[in-house]
């Protein structure tokens, strides 16, 4: 297998597990969340953020060690694109998983800690946020396959 096959590999698996947590902590996060679901969440969170930083790693040894090189991406409006919606994702978790870290913290003290329906609300509308810019990723991603953005 080239390396080229092996990067976009990884490069897809690390993406489809991050997809995949935020879809799991979209489902988890709902009123009435108590202790086990804000202990998975907060579970979910960090597998969401571990599988963060390997698309980044990894895209960028795509793009250094990949068929493209950096010149391919470095010259492309949908490469921008797809940064700036991912740069954008990641600007949005922030918040949740500030909250996530706070309820857990809250949970160790007082067993019955359950978050406010507003405090929920509130966070559910940052991971509507990063779904809307996640949804652009793979639209950017499959224009630059496509040669658009050149």
């Amino acid at each position: 297998m080239d390396a080229d096959l092996a990067l976009a590999i990884g490069h897809h698996l690390a993406v489809f597990t991050l997809v995949g947590a935020i879809a799991a902590e979209f489902v988890l996060l709902r009123p009435g969340l108590d202790g086990v679901q804000l202990q998975r969440l907060a579970r979910l969170d960090a597998v969401y953020g571990s599988a963060a930083v390997l698309v980044v790693l990894v895209g960028v040894m795509r793009l250094y060690w990949g068929a493209a090189g950096p010149d391919y991406y470095f010259s492309n409006h949908a490469f921008w694109g797809k940064m700036a919606a991912f740069v954008a994702v990641g600007l949005l978790s922030i918040a949740p998983t500030i909250a996530f870290g706070r309820w857990r913290k809250a949970l160790r003290a007082d067993p019955g800690f359950r978050p406010s329906e507003g405090e929920i609300r509130r966070q559910r509308r940052f991971l509507h946020a990063e779904l809307g810019f996640l949804i652009l990723v793979p639209i950017f991603a499959a224009m630059m396959a496509r040669g658009y953005g050149s």
